[in-house]
């Protein structure tokens, strides 16, 4: 309680300084909670379908990157060939 004098006069007091000893506990009080929750309520991909889908996007990587790879090489030799042009 904040005093009748502080609500009246609209002056704020600020809430008291938490020991440290008491923001570890929850801290660690937060972390164990966040290790609960992901042991009880979160729902897991099976262990066969995340690898089936590590594996997709595995593959689709290798193919984009190769794909973006031709890409860069075909515009390079086009834009080499432009300023051969150009500059003779």
């Amino acid at each position: 309680s904040t005093g009748l004098q502080n609500q009246v006069s609209g002056v704020r007091v600020s809430q008291p300084v938490r020991k440290r000893k008491e923001s570890m506990n929850t801290v660690i009080s937060y972390i164990k909670n966040s290790f609960k929750e992901l042991r009880e309520n979160v729902s897991w991909t099976p262990r066969s379908e995340l690898q089936r889908l590590v594996t997709v996007v595995f593959v689709f990587s290798i193919i984009f990157s190769m794909a973006i790879w031709g890409a860069d090489t075909v515009l390079s030799k086009i834009v080499g060939i432009y300023f051969q042009i150009i500059g003779n």
